[in-house]
């Protein structure tokens, strides 16, 4: 699997997104922008994207807190108030996932990666927030999946929503960062907008089942759960794509 770093800049800072693939397929694939979860572009993403991925995808992990953030020891309250302050930065989560989009599709159609009428976007844990930001405001994105979503809410509540592609949602029903009454209020929002949308439910799943290897009070890792959520996914997006 190949990890290729690419390099971005927005309002004057810089940031490093990160290509992963498989290097042993030669043809066109789809790109998937990923928002990962608190820990950035880390090694722990990476893995998570590789899972993910496959050979089936493209994944172009999106940098939204700065390049070596990933590469550094955070304490949980650290991760608590970085994540939080960038979740609130509306502004921010589409200036700066727009110009991790444009980065790192270039470079991926300049390496004859990927088709560039196929793209996705995926987010999890807090990136599954930025991710339904960025198709709120209408992101050229067929479809949106979210893994156990933190901050599902919309920053701005009056901003009339303008998604572009479908969303599915996978969720725990014991997830304690995400109680179910925010996920109820998404499929709310998503159904007044009229989005073709689906959520999976997963009956006492807990938070970040996708998150390869964690387990604490807060966040548990399930296998089982991974590989259905993304078979489910591969189905999603396979439907979108060949429309």
């Amino acid at each position: 699997m190949a990890e290729i770093p690419v390099p971005y800049s927005y309002e004057g800072r810089d940031f490093e997104g990160m290509l992963v693939y498989d290097d042993s397929v030669s043809e066109p694939r789809p790109a998937i922008l990923m928002q990962p979860d608190w820990l950035g572009v880390s090694r722990h993403g990476i893995e998570i994207a590789k899972d993910f991925g496959g050979s089936d995808y493209v994944v172009m992990m999106a940098d939204m807190f700065g390049a070596g953030y990933g590469e550094r020891e955070k304490s949980f309250d650290e991760l608590m108030k970085i994540s939080r302050e960038v979740r609130a930065d509306l502004p921010h989560i589409l200036g700066c996932g727009a110009a991790a989009d444009s980065a790192m599709t270039a470079e991926a159609e300049a390496r004859g990666l990927v088709d560039p009428g196929k793209r996705g976007l995926i987010g999890y844990c807090i990136g599954g927030g930025f991710a339904l930001e960025q198709s709120r405001a209408g992101a050229d994105f067929g479809g949106t999946a979210v893994y156990h979503v933190t901050l599902p809410a919309p920053v701005d509540p009056d901003a009339r929503p303008d998604f572009r592609g479908r969303v599915l949602v996978f969720h725990g029903s014991a997830d304690p960062v995400t109680p179910l009454e925010a996920i109820y209020d998404l499929e709310a929002e998503l159904t007044e907008a009229g989005v073709d949308w689906q959520t999976m439910m997963y009956g006492h799943a807990g938070h970040s089942f996708c998150d390869i290897g964690i387990f604490n009070e807060l966040q548990r890792y399930d296998e089982k759960l991974t590989r259905q959520s993304y078979e489910m996914t591969r189905y999603f997006f396979s439907g979108i794509f060949s429309a």
